[in-house]
């Protein structure tokens, strides 16, 4: 029996429907990729970011060289170091040092604002830090020292961050541009270092260096000029009071920082 011949037009149709098909996966991929970008990102007021620079402004000394790399992916900061002899449960007070701007020669943050982001910071640390020790003044065995500085801090661009959050397709280039870029259009930041030391001995007892920027969240749309900062200062001092009473109470050891 002579078999049936497929028609030429037949087989165009089949490729043209398996190219087709192939070219739809692509684009559901895709969109499922950004999806999940925009759901990884639209969420948090502030995300915590690797550190630009490097912990070379004089602050930290040569602690600096202790510093490894944190894990950004489970919330911890870009560098960090804990004495592995401290006794973390011998501490139940703290002395909170005025925070310092140890910006370099290409930092865009006039002197002002240094200033006013200095005592943003610490005003955010005692509050933290507050409901969880008693902060004094006075050196003693069960005292702590902590010493923070800014070292870098971003600006806002406030109007066209409202809408980089709020209009759906400004929010997705968002997603994108913080997956290429490491941060989101028009967001600001900041980057920190800091330490904590006895405060009777001076032994070091922990030093980190952190960056955080401004997320996708619909509350960080109505930003002011430094609201990104801001908010930054105030995840980094919630974060530090939260992870220090962990460790002194045994709540958690190094290996389980940080806590929520």
């Amino acid at each position: 029996m002579e078999s049936a011949r497929r028609h030429p037009d037949s087989d165009r149709s089949v490729t043209l429907m398996n190219g087709g098909s192939q070219v739809m996966k692509t684009i559901q991929a895709l969109t499922a990729a950004l999806c999940l970008a925009l759901m990884a990102t639209g969420c948090a007021v502030t995300e915590m970011r690797s550190v630009t620079k490097t912990p070379d402004s004089g602050f930290l000394g040569k602690d600096a060289s202790l510093l490894t790399p944190g894990d950004i992916s489970k919330g911890q900061v870009g560098l960090r170091y804990f004495n592995p002899s401290a006794q973390w449960r011998q501490y139940t007070k703290i002395i909170i040092e005025p925070v310092t701007f140890w910006g370099d020669d290409t930092t865009k943050v006039k002197p002002p604002d240094q200033q006013a982001l200095a005592t943003y910071f610490r005003g955010a640390l005692e509050k933290e830090f507050a409901q969880q020790f008693e902060i004094v003044t006075t050196p003693a065995p069960d005292v702590v020292r902590l010493q923070v500085a800014i070292t870098d801090a971003e600006a806002a661009t406030p109007g066209m961050r409202t809408i980089s959050v709020i209009v759906p397709q400004m929010r997705l280039l968002n997603a994108v541009q913080s997956m290429a870029t490491d941060k989101q259009v028009f967001a600001g930041g900041l980057q920190a270092e800091m330490k904590l030391t006895d405060a009777a001995t001076g032994q070091l007892l922990s030093a980190a260096v952190g960056r955080a920027m401004g997320g996708g969240s619909i509350k960080a749309a109505a930003q002011v000029e430094w609201g990104d900062a801001q908010n930054a200062m105030d995840f980094f001092a919630k974060r530090a009071a939260t992870n220090f009473k962990a460790l002194t109470t045994g709540r958690a050891t190094v290996a389980e920082l940080p806590v929520e």
